[in-house]
């Protein structure tokens, strides 16, 4: 596929409260080679990285769960997500990145972790590329409690499950993060558990 032959023309900054919203008029050339002006909102977050943790000989991972207000705004009554354990790069590397937010979120220290895909999460309107780690823990890693950073309005649960159960909730709708589905999946069809 040939790259497409995109001309953008203004970004104007809506928001930088949190993260950054920008309105986007740019001209796409389309394969009839008609010109068409599109104007998208976008939003930048900056990239992520989120890891599956889990052990093969309890055949157990570990999971977070936490609010989160969006999935609240849109129908989730309790607005609890069940997840793997995730955050943004903060300039960091991939790998570092998630090394340090596993510790902080659930108070596992690990010093290796494997990579085993990456992705858009949301590419219509999110920049955000997620770089998805498995990684195997045991009691011998475990250095706190977890629960995230106070300063960064974190208050996590951290959930040790036996992986069949973990799976067997994406079918119950009690995980309904894209990301944790994936990486379940990942460890069921290559039988890391």
């Amino acid at each position: 596929m040939k790259k497409p032959n995109i001309k953008i023309k203004q970004t104007d900054l809506l928001s930088d409260n949190w993260y950054l919203l920008n309105r986007v008029t740019f001209d796409y050339q389309r394969s009839d080679n008609t010109i068409q002006t599109q104007i998208r909102e976008v939003y930048d977050r900056g990239n992520g990285a989120a890891i599956l943790l889990y052990n093969t000989i309890q055949k157990t991972v570990i999971l977070t769960r936490q609010f989160r207000l969006p999935s609240y705004l849109n129908g989730n009554e309790t607005g609890m997500m069940i997840e793997v354990c995730a955050g943004l790069l903060d300039k960091d590397h991939p790998e570092q990145c998630i090394i340090r937010e596993t510790e902080e979120e659930t108070g596992y220290r690990l010093t290796k972790v494997h990579k085993v895909f990456e992705s858009y999460m949301s590419p219509g309107a999110v920049t955000e590329i997620l770089y998805c780690f498995v990684g195997q823990y045991n009691e011998s890693m475990k250095v706190s409690n977890g629960g995230g950073i106070e300063h960064e309005q974190e208050e996590i649960e951290v959930l040790e499950l036996p992986f069949d159960e973990a799976y067997s909730m994406i079918a119950t709708l009690e995980i309904k993060d894209a990301k944790t589905i994936m990486l379940l999946q990942y460890a069921k069809l290559n039988n890391l558990v």
